[in-house]
């Protein structure tokens, strides 16, 4: 079985809300609970889906490994080394192994930029490449493992196409050789044929490279076709973990039940789905004491209104928050 390759323990980021002025002249602030308390791992070579609606923690949890945005507490180990403990150099270091694609490729892009300019810039930054005849062989070796060729290389991300500009920026992604990439949504802002050819890439990139993917989305189907193993997470918890057939076939958690159910039908004669929810969806600025799903679940209990679940194992490899599983 493959080793760790990251480790997730404890991570959190609370954000203070100031308010309004009259608050902020009283001292009193509100904490906004963005990531609360959130622990995974992924194995070298594998795929976690990171899944959830909108609003639930996951682009922050991606930021926060990446050291984007600065975690309030908890650690990331990325091959055993505490990525939260780095500065300088050795931070600078770390991040080669150690890259995100966003949702937006033309928002990740600078469009005063060429091409060229844009992919031999992390060359530059961690000194792989010193003339420009090496700069410029390696930036087409990049558009070449991305589909693109050498006529796309000194034009302007204007120019291109969502999708283009989507494989441009795995490209620079791939820049420095890095071991763990992370998708944040990097398939949601694109036409559904097009989905289906970056999920290909980012298949065909990992066997070649032998890649390890955390994979955030809120679409299901794109996180079944890609993902090993899945995560769900609810407004900043992570409340189910599992082999990615085993969540899929049979969701144990009530939110993971939710979300399975909400996938449109094509069959009309299938019975509708018997776990609803009701109610508003719980806020991360002024969370439940107990379960964040306690408000909206069917299956509740007193004790699921004050006592937080564990994230506990019931199969191997599986695990649920849930006092009632």
């Amino acid at each position: 079985m493959n080793a760790n390759l990251l480790e997730v323990e404890n991570l959190t980021k609370h954000f203070t809300l100031n308010g309004d002025l009259v608050s902020r002249l009283a001292g009193r602030t509100k904490t906004l609970k963005a990531v609360d308390d959130i622990s995974f791992e992924i194995k070298a070579g594998e795929t976690l889906g990171l899944v959830g609606e909108s609003g639930c923690g996951k682009s922050t949890t991606g930021r926060l490994i990446t050291r984007l945005v600065e975690p309030t507490s908890g650690a990331v180990r990325l091959k055993g080394e505490d990525l939260l403990s780095l500065t300088g150099d050795r931070l600078l270091q770390a991040r080669k192994a150690l890259q995100l694609v966003f949702q937006d490729p033309y928002s990740s892009l600078n469009p005063r930029k060429t091409i060229m300019q844009i992919l031999q810039r992390p060359l530059e930054i961690h000194g792989l490449a010193k003339t420009w005849n090496e700069k410029r062989e390696r930036v087409l070796e990049l558009l070449n493992l991305v589909g693109l060729g050498r006529e796309h290389v000194d034009r302007y991300p204007h120019e291109f196409s969502g999708g283009q500009r989507q494989r441009i920026a795995i490209a620079r992604a791939l820049a420095l050789d890095p071991e763990l990439v992370i998708g944040d949504e990097p398939v949601s802002a694109l036409d559904v044929s097009i989905q289906a050819q970056i999920l290909n890439l980012f298949r065909e990139l990992q066997e070649q490279f032998s890649l390890t993917y955390l994979f955030i989305a809120h679409d299901l189907s794109v996180v079944r076709h890609i993902s090993d193993r899945v995560a769900v997470m609810y407004v900043g918890k992570i409340v189910e973990t599992g082999p990615a057939a085993a969540i899929f076939s049979d969701p144990q958690h009530p939110y993971t039940r939710a979300l399975m159910a909400a996938v449109p039908e094509a069959d009309p004669k299938k019975p509708p789905p018997k776990l609803t929810l009701t109610g508003e969806v719980a806020t991360p600025i002024d969370p439940p004491p107990g379960c964040r799903l306690s408000g909206r679940c069917p299956i509740a209990t007193p004790n699921c209104r004050t006592d937080p679940p564990p994230l506990r194992e019931i199969a191997p490899q599986h695990r649920v928050a849930c006092h009632n599983i």
